[in-house]
């Protein structure tokens, strides 16, 4: 996984920035119920899209928490008061606290399966009853866009996605919670050029390429006959899944 204390300072930039975190913010906005109550945002990296949906929600009180402290600090300049440290699998509020809560970007970075199944409980059990939960799913999926970058990567070797949807649904009917909408949004200024992907070989953001791995490098020299080589190829659309926790009765 990346140190996201090291990417704080360049994550939104190399990541499609305001552009992207709009399209990331109206997506989840169109999930969740418009009236006042509380949203949490779990990993809510350096907070460009946890602002925006504090911004188009006023009667939402938003609270945004994070792992990596270089990006809370990023977060709590953008919301002063409103961002804490806290990790997605003991979260630090007590039970029902919130009316929705989101992980964008999240459960395709947990490894192992108990935690992402502990991630999803744990957003069950602060979830309010009647209240949302709003999260990404197979995001790695979300970049095969059918390019020639896709059939040059086409045989690396792949871990198992651990947001894959059908997976993330079980985990929350086993929390009690139920399926309640979906929505895609584009990746706006992700889509790939075959040099940007070579860098990205080389930086290990492939999780089962490690740098150095000689296959890594037998990629690279395949990327680099490509056409065009600074073109970026089509953005990716990444999937939302909402689920909602039954009120009594």
């Amino acid at each position: 996984m990346l140190d996201y204390d090291e990417e704080a300072g360049a994550y939104d930039a190399s990541r499609g920035g305001e552009a992207r975190a709009e399209a990331a913010a109206d997506a989840v906005l169109g999930l969740i119920p418009d009236r006042p109550g509380r949203l949490l945002d779990l990993a809510c990296g350096t907070g460009i899209v946890t602002r925006r949906l504090a911004a188009a929600r006023p009667a939402l009180q938003v609270t945004g928490a994070d792992r990596a402290p270089g990006m809370a600090r990023r977060a709590a300049a953008r919301l002063p008061g409103a961002i804490t440290l806290a990790d997605s699998r003991r979260l630090p509020f007590p039970d029902a606290t919130f009316d929705a809560v989101t992980t964008v970007w999240l459960l395709h970075l947990i490894a192992d399966t108990a935690e992402v199944r502990a991630t999803v409980a744990e957003c069950a059990r602060v979830l309010r009853p009647g209240g949302v939960y709003v999260t990404t799913v197979d995001k790695a999926a979300a970049h095969d866009v059918g390019s020639d970058i896709d059939a040059v990567l086409a045989p690396r070797p792949r871990r198992p996605a651990p947001d894959a949807c059908e997976h993330v649904t079980a985990y929350a009917a086993v929390n009690g919670l139920l399926p309640a909408g979906q929505s895609v949004f584009a990746g706006l200024g992700q889509g790939r050029s075959p040099r940007s992907t070579i860098a990205d070989l080389r930086r290990g953001w492939f999780t089962a390429l490690r740098p150095g791995d000689p296959r890594a490098e037998e990629f690279a020299e395949r990327l680099a006959t490509l056409p065009d080589q600074d073109r970026r190829r089509p953005d990716p659309h990444f999937a939302l899944r909402a689920f909602r926790k039954p009120t009594a009765g």
